[in-house]
């Protein structure tokens, strides 16, 4: 009998685990089977790893194919796409070449509207062979390009994550302390364009009796985004910031998981936009849980 895929990546995640005492024991297989589905969806044919090509679209028309001529140069794909149309208000109509074999929902086109994530039923996916074209608007509400592919050589090439050992000191029960009214906090993205979210509080918490803080982002159903460096970045792990999600908080307090802080997906690919921490969430604390900067 053949064994799947995710019960190979939990088996792999399980072994490289340090040896716990028996009352940690629960935590440790809880942290391996979180690291295991981490894994496996890094290694899905659209996950953060299958992305090969990115730019932006500036207004106007532009050549789009995998011939070098082009305006825009795909990595892969037809050599000539078609053309790019983006008008003054930001919408993006696609003119398809003749014999391209762009396909959008299984059907050829000759020319139609190309929707963003940011647009209702977006984004559109242009299928070109096993590989899919689309575009995103970015932060500043200009236009950018990606293609992504399953054979993509960093998704063949990907043999997991390295982290630290896993440390039941690291989950920490945070004090919360909610703000009336919420307040924003203004971030830079890894493009170097700002951004901003919503934060309901702040995680208040101590490590060998230094109290540090954290500030969160609220995600629908009261869930919190935390984006932060502390001072092994740049060293054991990635420079920009490490993410964490906690639920939502509870009777006063929030459970800061850090052996669940991840990597952003800018540490992964140079094809997407990342936030980066805010001088906020900067620890000045080494937090050595979670992953590792990426081999």
């Amino acid at each position: 009998m053949r064994t799947s895929r995710p019960l190979l990546y939990l088996a792999f995640a399980l072994a490289t685990l340090p040896p716990a005492r028996a009352d940690d024991s629960a935590y440790v297989q809880e942290i391996g089977r979180w690291r295991a589905e981490r894994e496996a969806s890094l290694r899905q044919p659209d996950g953060w790893l299958s992305f090969t090509g990115s730019g932006t679209v500036p207004p106007g028309r532009h050549a789009v194919g995998a011939a070098p001529d082009n305006d825009i140069v795909l990595p892969s794909g037809p050599a000539r796409l078609g053309v790019l149309e983006v008008a003054g208000d930001g919408t993006v109509h696609l003119a398809v070449e003749e014999g391209a074999g762009a396909l959008v929902e299984g059907r050829p086109f000759q020319r139609r509207r190309l929707l963003t994530q940011r647009d209702e039923g977006g984004p559109t996916r242009v299928q070109l062979g096993a590989a899919w074209f689309y575009l995103v608007r970015l932060a500043d509400g200009s236009t950018g390009w990606r293609l992504r592919d399953p054979d993509a050589p960093a998704l063949r090439a990907f043999r997991g994550l390295p982290y630290f050992p896993v440390d039941p000191a690291w989950r920490i029960r945070a004090r919360w302390e909610a703000f009336d009214p919420p307040q924003m906090l203004e971030l830079v993205t890894s493009a170097g364009t700002p951004d901003s979210g919503t934060v309901p509080g702040v995680a208040v918490f101590e490590v060998d009796g230094v109290e540090y803080r954290l500030r969160p982002i609220e995600e629908e159903g009261g869930r919190l985004f935390f984006i932060f460096a502390d001072r092994t970045s740049g060293r054991e792990t990635y420079g920009a910031a490490r993410f964490l999600y906690a639920d939502a908080p509870a009777a006063g307090e929030v459970v800061l998981d850090f052996n669940k802080a991840y990597n952003p997906p800018c540490a992964l690919t140079p094809h997407v936009v990342c936030p980066l921490a805010p001088p906020e969430n900067r620890l000045p604390l080494a937090v050595t849980a979670g992953e590792k900067k990426p081999k």
